[in-house]
């Protein structure tokens, strides 16, 4: 059984910084074989892709509302997948959720609420 914990989510300034925490479990094959991703969603919004860690080279991919304050790093070796979150703004306040894929089949985490707020 599949198992994305997400943690690290939490109320922030504008301009502030996150780190967002999946902890994955439960995996038929090795952590590298999966793409992970987090997307996030606001209210009355669908949810969005925010940031892609690609299965093996780990090459990373982000939106433009993101580019250049997100950052997507995963530990293999602990079966982990991280989201640094900068510049923080009020329009990325949404859930945020870890997302693991490998062929057809994905998997999704519970959410972690982030709320960018003065």
């Amino acid at each position: 059984q599949v198992q994305l914990v997400e943690s690290g989510g939490g109320l922030v300034q504008p301009g502030g910084s996150l780190r967002l925490s999946c902890a994955a479990s439960g995996f038929t094959f090795s952590f590298s074989a999966y793409v992970m991703s987090w997307y996030r969603q606001a209210p009355g919004k669908e949810r969005e892709l925010v940031a892609t860690s690609s299965s093996f080279s780990g090459n990373t991919n982000y939106p433009d509302s993101v580019k250049g304050r997100f950052t997507i790093s995963r530990d293999n070796g602990k079966n982990t997948v991280h989201l640094q979150m900068n510049s923080l703004k009020p329009e990325d306040t949404a859930v945020y959720y870890c997302n693991a894929r490998r062929g057809v089949n994905n998997w999704w985490g519970q959410g972690t609420q982030v709320t960018v707020s003065s």
